[in-house]
């Protein structure tokens, strides 16, 4: 779950004016910190092995644990997420997706997201692969 009320590098922002989103925020505001890029997760194991063959879940929920270690990697949780892009080969997963979504990321206050249909990814058993972009202050 996201914890951004203790980070005090940015904040989500949902714009009134525009149209109510589905689990992300419109905009996302950097005001500092340090800034770390993550490189798109697939769903693949720390040995590289595909975890959740033909299993949109599985290969999700490995994809977010996948998030979850490397941002463990540099002191960061996904509180300090302030970008998901998300790349899916097939959106009729897309409540799953939501769904294994919610439980890594602050429903109440999500960070800002892209999602796109993609004709494949680089193996075609990889079903989804999501990047992310997190802010810390520095310290």
């Amino acid at each position: 779950m996201s914890d951004s009320s203790a980070v005090s590098a940015f904040r989500l922002i949902h714009v009134p004016a525009l149209a109510k989103t589905p689990g992300y925020a419109h905009l996302a505001e950097v005001m500092g910190g340090r800034t770390v890029y993550l490189s798109g997760q697939v769903p693949v194991d720390a040995s590289g092995e595909l975890v959740g063959k033909g299993n949109f879940t599985v290969q999700a929920r490995q994809v977010f644990g996948n998030i979850q270690v490397a941002l463990a990697a540099v002191g960061l949780s996904f509180g300090a997420v302030v970008k998901l892009t998300v790349f899916m080969t097939d959106l009729n997963h897309l409540t799953q997706f939501r769904a294994v979504r919610d439980e890594f990321v602050d429903t109440a206050n999500p960070p800002a997201s892209s999602l796109v249909q993609v004709a494949g990814l680089v193996r075609p058993e990889w079903l989804i692969e999501v990047e992310a972009i997190a802010v810390a202050p520095w310290g």
